[in-house]
């Protein structure tokens, strides 16, 4: 089906992040967007409130007319959802055209010329710092994101410009899909086993990745990493990091909660750039974003302005609080290397501070693979809470709980186990000098009440 044929989409699995970015695009298209997710959520909210149909039962006499029309009707699942599930049953039977996200996003990046992001963690932060630095400039960008940036309250940008930046999911292997025109790849530790098996299977997956970057591209490869491209002949290659690299930040100044640092680059090095969200893991981040920009023509104060301007992605090392008396702080982090790095960046910012995190392991399968390492992650930290696991996807796998991790963290760290039901009468119970509520679950759906509880306290002992 082309996409001029398209007058109708219907989205099963319509509330995830990646999702709502392809639902808002059609719905500026001025076609009909419904679908279906299992839970409603603040951000299925704005869906519907932007004019998407949504429903929240499994049931296929929920599906709006306009979706029944076979020859003009677009299907859009995620893979995420189970074979079993009625109303994808309903559109394969019926002979619908019925694709994964990724295979639409991959329609994108052959229409457009494609800045991807793709690695086990910082892809995030990376394509919306992108999106934000070319989006402000005379370049200017459409995005899909996988977060809200918080400059622009949404998680899509739409423009007349030629670009495109999306976030490569390595996830079921999405991004085979994509054609990147410039690709970043932050990171390859291992991740989703429970979809390669093994190390070497997600390596080759992102081996696989950098040969679909179009002939006259450029991919940029964070320093260190365990991965041996294999791109098209004419791709130039580049290497990015802290201290070396191609790209590279240099003469890293950290002082009173401000970050500045030097970008070397091999087009044009820039002195003493300024980090709007000061945090040391977004230096690197900076670096990768600043050198795709400036690939796509971004100049030195364009680049200056964008990167002091940056704001963030919602759930990324997101603050809400921050005062000299206590911080609050969301991190949507579930990977361990993720975890690690969001810990030594609290740590180098609040050094002489006491530093809590309520951490939500996300999937049996992960844990069961990782839990040592998640361990050795959290030991950064002084005082470490764990709740039960946040499922998604899988059934629970028997002898696996977030125990195999409390078993493993330093028998001098503070450290307790919980039920997500107790965290807000715990969080009630107790004041906090730097608290982070951590990990990709359904943990995060109550940090308002979280917010409210600690802005009140705050703001009765300054009264006293």
């Amino acid at each position: 089906m082309k996409l001029k044929d398209i007058k109708a989409v219907y989205f099963i699995g319509a509330g995830g992040i990646g999702m709502s970015a392809i639902a808002r695009y059609f719905m500026h298209k001025g076609m009909v967007v419904a679908g279906y997710d299992k839970t409603p959520t603040e951000l299925t909210a704005h869906l519907e409130k932007e004019g998407m149909l949504l429903h929240y039962e499994e049931d296929v006499d929920a599906i709006p007319r306009a979706c029944r029309k076979r020859e003009s009707t677009l299907v859009i699942y995620t893979p995420a959802v189970p074979a079993e599930h009625a109303e994808l049953q309903y559109f394969r039977r019926e002979g619908f055209n019925i694709e994964k996200r990724a295979q639409v996003l991959g329609r994108l990046t052959e229409a457009y010329k494609a800045l991807c992001v793709a690695g086990t963690h910082g892809k995030t932060t990376t394509s919306t710092m992108c999106a934000h630095l070319l989006h402000q400039s005379h370049v200017d960008c459409n995005a899909f994101l996988g977060g809200i940036s918080k400059n622009y309250g949404t998680n899509y940008i739409l423009s007349e410009s030629e670009y495109v930046v999306i976030e490569a999911d390595e996830y079921d292997r999405s991004f085979h899909w994509l054609r990147p025109y410039i690709s970043v790849i932050t990171s390859t530790d291992p991740d989703h086993l429970d979809i390669y098996g093994t190390k070497e299977a997600y390596l080759e997956s992102f081996r696989h990745y950098s040969s679909l970057i179009r002939p006259e591209g450029t991919l940029i490869i964070r320093k260190g990493i365990e991965l041996k491209p294999d791109v098209a002949e004419g791709v130039k290659v580049y290497d990015y990091g802290i201290g070396e690299g191609d790209f590279h930040a240099d003469n890293i100044r950290i002082e009173n909660g401000e970050i500045t640092f030097d970008f070397v680059s091999p087009i044009q090095s820039i002195k003493d750039v300024e980090l709007g969200l000061p945090i040391p893991i977004n230096v690197e981040n900076g670096v990768a974003a600043m050198a795709m920009a400036q690939l796509a023509g971004c100049n030195e104060e364009e680049l200056r302005y964008g990167m002091k301007t940056f704001q963030g992605a919602e759930r990324r090392f997101d603050f809400k609080i921050k005062t000299d008396k206590l911080v609050l702080i969301s991190d949507y982090a579930h990977h361990p290397k993720e975890i690690l790095e969001s810990a030594r960046s609290l740590r180098q910012v609040y050094h002489d501070r006491k530093i809590t995190v309520i951490f939500q392991p996300h999937l049996y399968s992960r844990t069961k693979d990782f839990y040592r390492e998640f361990a050795e992650a959290l030991n950064v930290l002084d005082e470490v809470i764990l709740t039960d696991i946040y499922p998604a996807r899988e059934e629970p796998i028997e002898g696996v709980s977030s125990k195999l991790i409390y078993d493993c963290l330093r028998n001098d760290i503070k450290k307790q186990l919980i039920n997500l039901d107790d965290v807000i009468d715990l969080v009630k119970s107790r004041d906090f000098d730097v608290l982070v509520i951590l990990g990709a679950g359904d943990l995060d759906m109550k940090m308002p009440q979280i917010k409210d509880i600690l802005a009140e306290r705050l703001n009765n002992n300054d009264k006293a």
